[in-house]
């Protein structure tokens, strides 16, 4: 019996099924994000502009905010690297060495978000890089075309939409709600909370960044000694073998 051979387009094929029904719950928060971009008093171009420098949801979201308050470029890097640091931990279960070609790899770390990321994590294995890169590519098109979208809609509409602000909390909500659906995301659900009531005690007039300071240190603490225990059983195990 000869088994056929995947070809390129059907991989493409793949790997746009795939981003269905992901894609379908990022394309109205695009939405959200577009109208925000223009209510907020920014260019319309801010929508795909920052969708494509800064291809990341919850973080475009929170610089609308940050944009139109006059923060600073520190306190705007500095969040971003924060916000983003998740992804270093995404990285290290991501099927990354399937793509092939310097370009594809580079786009491939870049469009690594958290929906690229659930949906490698929910079926880990037969992915090839067409398959992969062609998912994250049909992420970026549902974000930037929700985008495009909410500005031509605020475009349109005579009166303010009041409430939409609420987009960025109401998506760490979904996300804290799926991760508490699983045992194994209990502890970082945990270390968020206390992360974020010691910058709440501590600092009140910085919560944000030194909760996300905070929470990211405690991941790292966490991470290492996961290993360091790992490597202590496993030696134990040997040595009554």
């Amino acid at each position: 019996m000869i088994l056929s051979t995947p070809t390129r387009r059907s991989e493409i094929a793949a790997g746009l099924r795939a981003s269905l029904a992901a894609g379908l719950g990022m394309f109205p928060l695009g939405i959200a994000f577009g109208l925000l971009v223009v209510q907020a008093g920014l260019p319309w171009w801010m929508a795909p502009a920052l969708s494509v420098a800064a291809f990341a949801g919850s973080l475009e979201l929170l610089l609308i905010g940050m944009l139109t308050s006059g923060a600073s470029l520190v306190a705007i890097a500095a969040t971003t690297f924060f916000v983003n640091f998740r992804h270093v931990f995404y990285a290290l279960s991501f099927p990354l060495a399937s793509v092939r070609g310097a370009v594809a790899r580079a786009y491939s770390v870049y469009g690594l978000i958290d929906e690229a990321y659930a949906v490698t994590a929910a079926s880990p294995t037969g992915w090839t890089g067409p398959r992969l890169v062609a998912m994250q590519l049909a992420f970026q098109a549902y974000w930037v075309g929700g985008g495009l979208v909410g500005v031509a809609v605020a475009a349109a509409l005579p009166l303010r939409i009041e409430g939409l602000e609420f987009a960025l909390c109401a998506l760490f909500v979904t996300l804290t709600l799926d991760a508490c659906r699983t045992r194994r995301q209990v502890p970082s659900v945990l270390l968020a909370a206390a992360s974020f009531s010691v910058a709440v005690v501590a600092t009140p007039d910085a919560v944000v960044f030194v909760a996300l300071t905070v929470f990211a240190a405690s991941l790292l603490v966490r991470f290492f000694a996961t290993k360091l225990m790992a490597r202590v059983s496993g030696r134990r195990a040997e040595m009554e073998s």
